[in-house]
Parts: C-alpha cells; structure tokens; sequence
C-alpha cells in the first residue's frame, strides 16, 4: 500500500490529500529515508512525521484491505512510538 494510502486508512491523517501534499512537503520519512507519495509501507516499517510542533513516530503492524479502517481499530494496524 502506498504511504499516502496508508496515512489516511489508518487515521494518522484525516485526508489522503493532506497525506499527499504532507509526503510533497518532505516531512514524511519510511525508515529514516524521505518518502515519496508511490513508496509502498511494509509491516515493521517506521513512518516518521515532522509536525511544526515536533516529530511522531509510528510502527506498521497491519496494512490494511479496506479503503479505511473504523477508528476503534486503529490500535491493531498502527502503533504510536513517540
């Protein structure tokens, strides 16, 4: 699954737009390594975002089949590290 996809199905984000124009501003890196909108998230991957107010750090547990998950399962696909 692309990591603009993945942002906005897992609720990271609320939008994929914004996830797109987010991976285009060059704030969201996959292991360290500055993303691109096509690169494609794998389970154990680290997302890491640079907010204005600092950076978060996520963990891939699951990717999702659905176009969105409900926000009640969002525990079971991503795990927020700092």
């Amino acid at each position: 699954m692309r990591i603009d996809k993945w942002l906005s199905a897992v609720n990271v984000v609320k939008r994929r737009t914004v996830a797109s124009d987010m991976v285009k501003s060059d704030v969201v890196f996959i292991n360290g390594i500055k993303a691109k909108a096509s690169k494609s998230v794998s389970i154990g991957d680290k997302i890491t975002i640079n907010y204005l107010k600092g950076a978060k750090e996520y963990e891939v547990l699951q990717i999702p089949t659905t176009k969105t998950i409900p926000k009640s399962k969002k525990d079971e696909y991503v795990k927020e590290l700092s």
